[in-house]
């Protein structure tokens, strides 16, 4: 989408600019709504990435690829919808489905003896989402390849969870 009005939007989908208008009164609006369907893709891509199998170690990092893989898909747009302000509250709505998912992998590895238990749940769930922002940033920016801010990742959020 870049820099395109919601005339080119409508444009490139081959509707009206009044339909889109009429489901997207502003850009803002379109770009939020995107935000949605991409949050589904994730939340699809890490149900899928079998988070009750194995360590929960392994689950966590395959969750996060997951998550990485889906996000990846559409960068721009993904930039695009960061830069949109949102309130707190309503940042938090749209990484809660993404934070169950983590949070819920984190409680098993504390269960299993896997993770360390002093650390609130809620709070290295909070880490673990930033810390993959932060790998995702770098990794768009240029700054780091790929694989690098991948491994740079999970050292880190392992080393967070305390995992043996």
């Amino acid at each position: 989408m870049g820099d395109a009005g919601l005339g080119a939007v409508a444009d490139a989908a081959g509707v009206t600019r009044q339909t889109v208008y009429a489901h997207f009164p502003s850009r803002e609006k379109l770009l939020l709504a995107l935000a949605e369907r991409l949050t589904g893709e994730t939340v699809a891509a890490m149900d899928a990435a079998d988070p009750e199998a194995g360590p929960a170690a392994d689950a966590l990092v395959r969750l996060l690829d997951a998550a990485a893989r889906a996000a990846g898909r559409h960068p721009a747009l993904t930039r695009r919808i960061s830069a949109v302000p949102v309130s707190t509250r309503a940042d938090h709505e749209r990484h809660e489905p993404v934070a169950d998912r983590i949070g819920r992998v984190i409680e098993r590895g504390r269960r299993g003896g896997e993770f360390d238990d002093r650390l609130p749940v809620g709070w290295l769930v909070a880490a673990a989402i930033a810390l993959a922002h932060a790998a995702s940033e770098e990794r768009q920016a240029g700054r780091m390849p790929g694989a690098v801010a991948d491994d740079a990742l999970r050292v880190s959020l392992l080393r967070l969870l305390g995992a043996s």
